[in-house]
């Protein structure tokens, strides 16, 4: 369960903006969305290789640079 504390005073749009920070950032939606449709393992690997293999290209040419 998210708690969000409001001080004395404080703007409810404040408020809001914290509570969806804290929202995002425990992954909830992210999970959802992932659950909804069932992605292999092997799919999960290649995708994940592939981000790695993006990244690195990246920081290489930022390096190179």
């Amino acid at each position: 369960m998210i708690i969000v504390p409001i001080k004395e005073g404080e703007n409810i749009e404040r408020a809001l903006k914290k509570l969806k920070r804290k929202f995002e950032k425990t992954g909830v939606v992210k999970e959802l969305r992932s659950r909804k449709q069932f992605i292999k393992p092997s799919v999960v690997a290649r995708d994940r290789r592939l981000k790695a293999i993006y990244i690195q290209g990246i920081q290489q040419e930022a390096l190179n640079n």
